[in-house]
């Protein structure tokens, strides 16, 4: 079931408790693999958080936008801190909303199941670099991956065709 939908996964929250993906059912993801000292870092969140501004609650009867951020250390270890030295950075820093997951490898032997699915779901490349996008449907079906150096605003006519369907 899991290599069908992105629905099926349990992943952990910065704290480390269980969330359910499938309590964001019905909502377009735009899931991304997050730094806090990378070169990619202050224009990445900044127009993440534009996007979560704007599209979060779409309509009032119709579910919107969620941005699921999932730091890594894998990439010049551009990630170093604890969760909470990570969620207090981005909240202060940026006041980003959106919720800051578990520190995750994104490649390798351990790298998360979420983030298996989300690379075979797009042809099984490696991530590359810290701020790889995958865009999920409401189904939870990865429809679009993004490079790194794809900025998050370039990408919002994809997350408006989605939320609109």
């Amino acid at each position: 079931m899991a290599s069908q939908s992105v629905h099926y996964f349990i992943v952990k929250d910065g704290r480390g408790n269980d969330v359910k993906l499938g309590e964001y059912k019905g909502k377009v993801l735009l899931i991304v693999n997050v730094a806090s000292q990378c070169g990619l870092t202050n224009s990445n969140y900044t127009e993440l958080n534009q996007l979560y501004d704007k599209y979060k609650q779409k309509a009032v009867h119709c579910a919107g936008l969620e941005i699921l951020a999932f730091p890594c250390n894998q990439f010049g270890a551009q990630e170093p801190g604890t969760n909470e030295e990570i969620a207090n950075f981005v909240c202060t820093r940026f006041k980003a909303e959106f919720p800051i997951f578990d520190k995750v490898d994104v490649n390798g032997e351990n790298a998360a199941p979420l983030y298996k699915f989300l690379k075979s779901s797009k042809g099984g490349d490696n991530i590359r670099w810290n701020f790889s996008k995958f865009l999920v449907d409401r189904e939870g079906h990865v429809v679009h991956s993004y490079e790194p150096t794809t900025s998050p605003l370039s990408i919002e006519k994809d997350i408006k065709n989605l939320l609109e369907a």
